[in-house]
C-alpha cells in the first residue's frame, strides 16, 4: 500500500510539473534561472494594444487582447502611450485604442500574480501628441511605477531570467534624466532594416516598417534571424516582423502581415529551426499557434 501511494505521489508530481512547464502561460517556469533573457526565443507583439481602427487595415495590429496574449505566451510587449492630462492612454499613431496604461498594468500585474515564474519585457514609448500635461513623460511614468515599484526591473543591463521572474523588464524608448531607468533604447532610429545600440546593454534591432516590397522586408527579418542564431549570447535581438504598405494613400497593415505571417509559420515549422535561437520576434496579428511555435524553439 505504501509503495502504491509513493508511485501515485510521483505521478501527481510529474503531471503537475509537465502542466506547469508545458502550458503556454507558464513556459518560462521550466527554464533555468541562469538563462539570460537575451539567450531565449521570445514571442512579442508590435503595437501590443492596437485592436481598434476607424478604417480597415490602417491601425489594428493585433486580434488578441493583452490578457489573451499573456495566456498564449507572449513575453515582449510594445506599449505606445499618449501623454494625456498627466496620464497615459494607449494609442497607435493618432488613433485612440480605448485603453489606459493603468488597465494594461493591472492586466500584467494580475498575470504575474498567477504566474510568478514568468518575466515580461515591456517596451514603452511616447505616441501621438501630448495634451494638457504639466510634467514630463518620464515624470508621469515614474508616478505609475511608484504605485508598485517592486513589480519593475529597472536595471540598464540585460538580466538573467532568475533575476526578473515575476517582474516587468523596462525597455525604454523615451528620454529620461534618472539613471538607470531600464534598458536604454532611446537611440532607436526610425524605419531601419538593421542597427545596433550599445550602452550598458547591447541591442541589435530590425524595424523596417515602411514596406514597399514584402520580399525585401522578409529578407530583413531573416537576416536578423541568421544573426541571432550565431550571435553573442549577451546581445538582445529584436526582430520586428511588422510593417505596412501605402495603398490608396493610406497605410495598410494586412498587406504586410498577410504576406509575412505565413512565411513565419513555414520557417518555424522547418526542422532546421527546431532549436534555433530567434531572439525576440515582434509580430503583427499574432496567433496562439505562432506564439507556441516560437516558444518551442527554446532548449529546456
Amino acid at each position: 500500500m505504501a509503495c502504491r501511494m509513493m508511485w501515485c505521489a510521483i505521478a501527481v508530481a510529474v503531471t503537475a510539473c509537465v502542466s506547469r512547464t508545458d502550458a503556454p502561460a507558464d513556459w518560462m517556469a521550466g527554464l533555468d534561472d541562469s538563462r539570460g533573457l537575451a539567450e531565449l526565443s521570445i514571442p512579442g507583439t508590435h503595437d501590443t494594444g492596437a485592436l481598434l481602427e476607424p478604417y480597415a487595415g490602417i491601425a489594428k495590429t493585433q486580434d488578441l487582447t493583452i490578457a489573451e496574449q499573456l495566456d498564449a505566451g507572449v513575453r515582449y510587449f510594445d506599449v505606445r502611450c499618449r501623454h494625456f492630462q498627466d496620464g497615459f492612454l494607449i494609442f497607435h499613431g493618432p488613433i485612440d485604442q480605448d485603453q489606459t496604461f493603468a488597465q494594461v498594468l493591472a492586466t500584467m500585474y494580475a498575470f504575474l500574480d498567477a504566474h510568478p515564474d514568468e518575466a515580461l519585457i515591456v517596451s514603452i514609448q511616447e505616441e501621438s501628441m501630448p495634451y494638457q500635461v504639466t510634467r514630463s513623460f518620464e515624470a508621469t511614468f515614474a508616478n505609475y511605477v511608484a504605485g508598485a515599484p517592486d513589480r519593475w526591473a529597472m536595471a540598464d543591463t540585460l538580466p538573467t531570467l532568475g533575476a526578473v521572474r515575476g517582474k516587468l523588464v523596462l525597455l525604454r524608448r523615451f528620454a529620461a534624466t534618472a539613471a538607470p531607468l531600464g534598458l536604454d533604447a532611446t537611440a532607436w532610429p526610425d524605419n531601419n532594416p538593421g542597427f545596433s545600440i550599445h550602452n550598458a546593454a547591447s541591442l541589435r534591432i530590425q524595424d523596417a516598417y515602411m514596406v514597399s516590397d514584402d520580399d525585401a522586408k522578409w529578407a530583413a527579418i531573416t537576416g536578423l534571424l541568421d544573426e541571432a542564431r550565431a550571435g553573442d549570447a549577451d546581445t538582445l535581438y529584436l526582430d520586428y516582423t511588422s510593417g505596412y504598405q501605402m495603398i490608396d494613400g493610406l497605410p495598410n497593415i494586412p498587406s504586410v502581415s498577410d504576406s509575412i505571417n505565413p512565411r513565419l509559420d513555414a520557417l518555424l515549422a522547418d526542422p532546421a529551426n527546431l532549436r534555433a535561437r530567434l531572439g525576440v520576434l515582434v509580430m503583427d496579428h499574432v496567433t496562439a499557434a505562432r506564439v507556441q511555435a516560437v516558444i518551442a524553439t527554446n532548449d529546456p
